[in-house]
């Protein structure tokens, strides 16, 4: 005889209700970003923070409306843009309405578009692109719309920042600026170019190339012809190991002036380059680590580190998007409903953990914020990268960089 079970009313209505929880427990978040091929160090540890940040800022402190926790679902996407779009349909599929992605400018260009195109044709399915670290100025200019929102300073106003630099050191008379080969690289490229020519009139551009992405094997070509131009500092944008291939070989090809970029700390670069890299390396960026900004980004930090002995907070605007989706969803009151997130985070002023105030921009959806030049150095490091007793020490402030700067966007807003 086959053995049943009978559930009464009571029992019945609660398993239903159980059910429908389980599937509308948390908000969803797809990060899709490299977690493999030679970018993966960078992808894993971004999304080590994505989940430190959600655990900490929003899960812990009971989640949002009420008690809907967050839930970090990871994608590889290899760097690949034609990989990104697969990876964001399978998300979608999932249920996840909000797409965080950083890693180059040429996958956002291509989520962008495709989130634009899908939220037309699927009003009911909409999502959110919260793009954390992709920085092509033509993200929030000309490429523009509803869906997409910048928490990081684009190329251009880091470029500002670091020229301003530049522009006041009377000993560099010669730059030599190198990128890689992509939509960020060229943007760097027609900036710095633009910029220096504003502020410095008399500084000459030596040389200005883009290589390929994520395929030269050995840089000492690119190292030999910066010392023979007879630069005194150099400008890169170059992220990953293609930072860390360029920085060694012009450092150990005998140069000796600043090098300017965007990318050059933590997953294994700050060990690298050590002892050597003290004096030269300067870096662009938000949020200051060293010293702490705060008490609570201490103690902050001190948990990341307890959880992940290894890693580094490389990339403390990951928390700013964290926040502030929180802050949006509970004010929209609804986490299903994007639109209504979407015009939550518009005009959003949020103080952050890493220090400064900012002011996601809504006429562009940029974020406004302070601006740092950071200094590769084992002195007054609180918090070290890479386990190296190396790490940034913030040598400058540029407060809300960026806050006049002219956008192009035309927004359609549904």
């Amino acid at each position: 005889m086959r053995k049943t079970t009978k559930f009464g009313l009571t029992t019945a209505i609660a398993l239903i209700m159980g059910s429908t929880a389980a599937f509308a427990e948390t908000v969803k978040i797809a990060f899709i970003d490299p977690l493999s091929g030679p970018f993966a160090a960078t992808g894993t540890n971004g999304l080590h923070q994505y989940e430190f940040a959600v655990e900490k800022l929003v899960n812990e402190q009971g989640g949002v409306l009420g008690g809907t926790k967050f839930e970090i679902l990871p994608y590889d996407n290899k760097t690949s843009p034609q990989e990104s779009l697969v990876q964001l349909q399978v998300a979608i599929d999932q249920g996840a309405k909000y797409i965080v992605q950083g890693n180059s400018s040429g996958v956002a260009h291509a989520l962008t578009d495709a989130i634009n195109k899908h939220n037309r044709r699927n009003p009911d399915r909409r999502v959110l692109f919260l793009n954390y670290s992709a920085v092509d100025p033509a993200l929030t200019n000309d490429a523009c719309n509803f869906w997409h929102f910048r928490f990081d300073a684009n190329a251009d106003m880091k470029m500002d920042a670091l020229t301003d630099v530049i522009a006041q050191d009377p000993s560099i008379e010669k730059v030599y600026i190198i990128g890689q080969d992509y939509s960020f690289g060229q943007a760097v490229s027609a900036a710095a170019n633009a910029m220096l020519a504003e502020k410095r009139d008399d500084i000459e551009v030596v040389g200005d190339e883009l290589h390929p992405i994520g395929k030269i094997q050995d840089f000492t070509p690119y190292a030999r012809k910066i010392v023979a131009s007879g630069a005194d500092a150099v400008i890169t944008g170059n992220w990953g190991s293609d930072m860390l291939g360029l920085g060694r070989a012009v450092l150990e090809n005998g140069f000796t002036g600043p090098i300017y970029t965007y990318y050059a700390a933590a997953d294994g670069i700050t060990a690298a380059f050590g002892e050597t890299g003290k004096g030269s390396l300067r870096l662009v960026a938000e949020g200051q680590i060293n010293p702490p900004a705060s008490e609570r980004a201490v103690a902050y930090y001190e948990a990341f580190l307890a959880k992940y002995p290894d890693g580094n907070i490389s990339q403390p605007r990951i928390t700013n998007v964290i926040e502030m989706l929180a802050k949006a969803i509970e004010e929209a009151g609804t986490a299903d409903d994007v639109v209504a997130v979407a015009k939550a985070l518009e005009g959003m002023e949020h103080d952050g953990l890493w220090g400064g105030s900012m002011m996601m921009r809504p006429e562009d959806h940029q974020l406004i914020q302070d601006v740092h030049i950071h200094a590769h150095t084992d002195e007054n490091i609180t918090f070290d990268y890479d386990n190296s007793g190396y790490g940034l020490v913030s040598e400058s402030n540029i407060v809300m960089a960026g806050l006049d700067s002219p956008t192009t966007c035309k927004m359609d807003r549904p």
